[in-house]
C-alpha cells in the first residue's frame, strides 16, 4: 500500500527575480504540524559537521581555502580588535594613534570641506563594507550549498538577493541608530529639566537604567534577528529566488508551527559559536605571538645591523616608505592568519543553518540533494 504524503498544498512560488517566460516553479508547504523528516537542532550539528568536512578537505584545495578565508574575512573572521590592537603594540614604533587622531581632528576642523569630505568617505566606507558583507554571505552560502566555491560566477547571479539584504540591513541599522540617538537626546533633556525641578536624584538614575536597558535589548533583538537572517533566511533566499521580505515570511511561518525547536537551535547556535570562538582564540594566541615577536626581532635586528655599520635610524621619506611597506606585510600577515583560522568555525556555523532549515524548506533540501551536489559528497 503506497504511502501518502504528509498534509499540505501546492503553492506557486513567488519570485520576482523569475525571467519573463520563464515555466513558474512549485513547491510543497506543510501544513498544521512540523515536517516529520525535520532535523533537530542536536541532529543538525552532525550533519554540519560532515558538510564542513566535505567541503574543506575532500579533496583538500588549497586555492578554496585561501577563497573561502577571504570570504569569511568580511563576514567578522572569528577574532576581536584587542588582537588587532596587541599586534600593533608590538611593533618598534610608538604610533601614538589617539595624538595621529587628535592632529587630524585639528587640521580638519579649520576646514569645512575636508570635515564634508570625511563624513563622505567614511559613510561610503561603511556602506561599501556593508554591501560586501552581504554579498559575500550569500557566496559562502551557496558555497556550502552547492560543495563549490565560485565567486565570480555567484556574484552575478546572487546579487539581487545582496542588494535586498543591503537596502533591508542599512535600514534596520539607520532606523536602529536613529531612535537610539533620539532616546538620548529625549532623556538628556528630561534629566536637564528634573534637575531643574529639584527632583531626586535616584528618578534620573531610573531613567538612565531604563533607558540602558532598552538600548541593550534592542541591540540583542537585532542581533537575534540578524543571526537567523544569516543563518536560515540566506539559504531560503538561494533556493526559492526570492527577495528577503518573502523568505522572513516563510521562516516565520515555520517559526511559529515549531517555535521549540528554533528557539532550541538558537541557544546552541550561539553556545556552539561561543564556543568555537574560544577555539579560535586559543589557536591564534600562540600564533599572533610568534608573529609579534618575530615582527619585533625584525626590526631590532635591523637597528643593530644599522649601528653597526655606523648608521642611525632617522625618519625621512625613504625611511618611512620602508616602514609603511613594512606595517603593510605584518597588517596583510596578521589578516591572513586571522581570516584561514576562523574560516572552518564560520563555515560550519553556517553548514549549521542550511542543515537545519533544509529539513523544513523543500526546495533547499531539492537543491542540496541535487545530483551534482550528491556527486560532490561522494
Amino acid at each position: 500500500m503506497p504511502t501518502l504524503p504528509p498534509a499540505g498544498r501546492i503553492c506557486r512560488r513567488e519570485s520576482r527575480l523569475e525571467a519573463p517566460g520563464r515555466t513558474p516553479q512549485y513547491h510543497f508547504t506543510p501544513l498544521g504540524w512540523p515536517d516529520p523528516g525535520a532535523l533537530s537542532p542536536v541532529d543538525a550539528l552532525s550533519s554540519a559537521w560532515e558538510g564542513t568536512a566535505r567541503l574543506l578537505f575532500h579533496p583538500f584545495h588549497r586555492r578554496r581555502w585561501v577563497v573561502l578565508s577571504l570570504v569569511c574575512l568580511f563576514l567578522g573572521g572569528g577574532t576581536s580588535t584587542a588582537a588587532f590592537q596587541w599586534g600593533f603594540g608590538a611593533l618598534p614604533v610608538d604610533l601614538h594613534p589617539s595624538q595621529i587622531f587628535l592632529r587630524v581632528r585639528m587640521i580638519m576642523a579649520g576646514h569645512v570641506s575636508l570635515i564634508v569630505l570625511g563624513v563622505i568617505l567614511s559613510v561610503g566606507s561603511i556602506l561599501g563594507l556593508i554591501y560586501l558583507r552581504c554579498m559575500f554571505r550569500f557566496i559562502l552560502v551557496d558555497a556550502v550549498i552547492r560543495q563549490k566555491v565560485a565567486v565570480a560566477e555567484g556574484w552575478g547571479r546572487l546579487r539581487p538577493l545582496g542588494r535586498s539584504y543591503f537596502l533591508w540591513l542599512v535600514g534596520v541599522s539607520t532606523l536602529l541608530l536613529s531612535a537610539a540617538s533620539g532616546a538620548a537626546l529625549v532623556s538628556y533633556l528630561y534629566l536637564n529639566r528634573i534637575r531643574e525641578a529639584g527632583y531626586p536624584d535616584w528618578i534620573g538614575s531610573v531613567l538612565l537604567a531604563t533607558e540602558l536597558a532598552a538600548v541593550v535589548g534592542a541591540g540583542l533583538l537585532f542581533a537575534v534577528i540578524v543571526t537567523l537572517t544569516d543563518d536560515l533566511v540566506a539559504p531560503v533566499m538561494c533556493a526559492e529566488g526570492i527577495k528577503l521580505r518573502a523568505a522572513w515570511r516563510i521562516l516565520w511561518k515555520l517559526l511559529r508551527r515549531d517555535a521549540g525547536a528554533f528557539l532550541y537551535y538558537l541557544v546552541l547556535r550561539f553556545a556552539v559559536g561561543m564556543g568555537i570562538s574560544i577555539a579560535v582564540l586559543v589557536v591564534l594566541f600562540p600564533l599572533l605571538m610568534g608573529l609579534s615577536t618575530g615582527t619585533l626581532v625584525a626590526a631590532a635586528l635591523g637597528v643593530v645591523v644599522l649601528r653597526a655599520l655606523g648608521l642611525e635610524w632617522v625618519w625621512n621619506p625613504a625611511t618611512i616608505s620602508l616602514g609603511a611597506l613594512g606595517l603593510g606585510v605584518f597588517t596583510a600577515v596578521l589578516f591572513a592568519l586571522l581570516s584561514v583560522v576562523g574560516m572552518p568555525g564560520q563555515v560550519y556555523l553556517q553548514n549549521y543553518g542550511v542543515r537545519f532549515i533544509a529539513s523544513r524548506v523543500p526546495s533547499l533540501q531539492n537543491l542540496c540533494n541535487a545530483p551534482e551536489v550528491a556527486e560532490r559528497w561522494r
